[in-house]
């Protein structure tokens, strides 16, 4: 069977972000991945039968520790993984609470405003997503941005 006219391997995750206990202003969560030694979103592969947004909350949980509140839908990413057609959905999502524990998988996170989780990000697309983040947060409804709710799959 050619690649092409391969079923997609779908994946889910999301640009989560939180508002700096600090400084106030807009952090973004990236998760370091040894085994690729990358920088991404929390995302990953759904369960058989898996609603995007449950999977995407689910691999959100297991890879940052993190509990959040998911907003409106991001663009969709479409690429090639191990010569594999691979679909991630994302979602805009607030972090509301939770810790981080290194695992296997993901061994660092990272809260960083917009511009630097743009230059840490490691593929293009993640960086694309930033912006689609920031784009939907000053769009969104009065002064909660992000809370919109979420779109259904």
């Amino acid at each position: 069977m050619a690649p092409s006219s391969r079923k997609p391997v779908r994946a889910a995750g999301c640009v989560l972000w939180r508002r700096s206990p600090t400084a106030g202003g807009l952090e973004i969560a990236l998760v370091h991945r040894p085994k690729y030694d990358d920088w991404s979103h929390p995302k990953g592969k759904l369960k058989r039968d898996e609603d995007w947004l449950a999977g995407a909350l689910r691999e959100v949980a297991e890879e940052t520790g993190m509990r959040c509140v998911p907003g409106p839908r991001l663009p969709t990413t479409h690429y090639l993984a191990n010569g594999r057609p691979k679909e991630v959905r994302y979602w805009a999502a607030e972090a509301v609470g939770g810790s981080f524990d290194p695992t296997l998988e993901v061994d660092r996170l990272r809260w960083l405003p917009p511009d630097q989780a743009r230059r840490v990000l490691t593929q293009e697309r993640d960086k694309e997503l930033v912006d689609a983040l920031l784009g939907v947060l000053h769009d969104g409804p009065g002064a909660r941005p992000g809370m919109r709710p979420a779109t259904p799959s």
